[in-house]
């Protein structure tokens, strides 16, 4: 039941945030240690089997990727045109749509039960093609040109996602029977932390959030919606099982917009990250809604022949 109602947590700590910011922000240098621990929650959860399935994957590994640096951008790019967005907000929209994966489409998936191995393994390759992909497709679609902190996006893919995992794997290997027993409390600490993380997020963006427009709020939601609901039916098309459906729809529609929030400022102007700051907001909220939703609905644990 706990479980069920984290959408309602993480909206209501979202409000308790937004209100009463001065009770969260300080916990800003906490957000990468609670990543940290979801990820070894995780991998907790995973075996060296696990991997090799994925590498049976390939298919579902590279429609995946190729949807990612396909849907957002375009999407981000068709959104901000509907809208009349200026050029500083349209750039914040394209680095939003064109960054990679961010790590909540990994805890995401693994609350709405998909297959989290394909999740950290496509949002490891989507961040280290992001590192080429995002600034050529900014520069392609807006004519400006962006330099992505190539060294900080990996040395962060290791520390957040592929050392915990990996410990957490190694764990289940070599203590196996304590993972077992512990494995019942392993969803309750993923969600008390997203939760948490979400929170943290809001009040440090609240500022931002009471200036920004509904309008910008509408064009980030309509984003979001069009990469979750592309990424979930172009696979179920394609003949993909409902794991594979569910891991890349998060894939697609859950981006790593703190980094596009951050490139903006750097390279751009404080309006253009307000794109990406709401998206921070708003994508773990919608990801958690889908993710109660899909956690309530099991899925077949066979494969189609389309992923072999």
């Amino acid at each position: 039941m706990v479980i069920q109602l984290f959408p309602l947590w993480a909206v209501l700590l979202s409000a308790l945030a937004y209100f009463q910011p001065s009770l969260f922000v300080d916990l800003k240098s906490q957000i990468i240690p609670l990543l940290m621990i979801i990820m070894l929650a995780m991998g907790l959860t995973l075996s060296p089997k696990d991997f090799k399935e994925v590498l049976k994957n390939r298919k579902a590994v590279m429609v995946g990727v190729l949807l990612q640096f396909l849907i957002m951008p375009i999407a981000a790019f068709g959104v901000a045109f509907c809208f009349g967005f200026n050029t500083q907000l349209t750039v914040g929209m394209l680095l939003v749509g064109s960054v990679a994966g961010g790590t909540s489409s990994n805890v995401m998936c693994y609350l709405a039960k998909g297959d989290t191995a394909l999740s950290i393994s496509m949002t490891a390759i989507s961040t280290l093609l992001g590192v080429v992909l995002t600034p050529f497709l900014v520069s392609l679609m807006i004519g400006t040109s962006v330099d992505v902190p190539a060294m900080s996006m990996l040395l962060s893919l290791v520390k957040i996602v592929l050392v915990p995992v990996a410990a957490g794997v190694l764990i289940n290997v070599f203590f196996s029977d304590f993972v077992r027993k512990a494995e019942v409390v392993l969803p309750y600490i993923s969600m008390f932390a997203i939760v948490l993380i979400i929170a943290i997020v809001v009040a440090l963006s609240s500022s931002r959030l009471a200036e920004v427009g509904l309008i910008v709020a509408a064009a980030v939601i309509i984003h979001n919606a069009i990469g979750l609901t592309l990424g979930y039916w172009v696979t179920y098309l394609l003949g993909f099982d409902k794991r594979v459906c569910r891991t890349i729809a998060f894939e697609v529609g859950l981006q790593n917009s703190g980094l596009a929030a951050a490139l903006a400022i750097k390279f751009f102007s404080p309006v253009a990250a307000l794109p990406g700051t709401l998206f921070s907001v708003w994508h773990n909220i919608s990801g958690s809604l889908l993710a109660s939703y899909w956690s309530r609905r099991p899925v077949e644990e066979t494969k189609s022949e389309t992923n072999d």
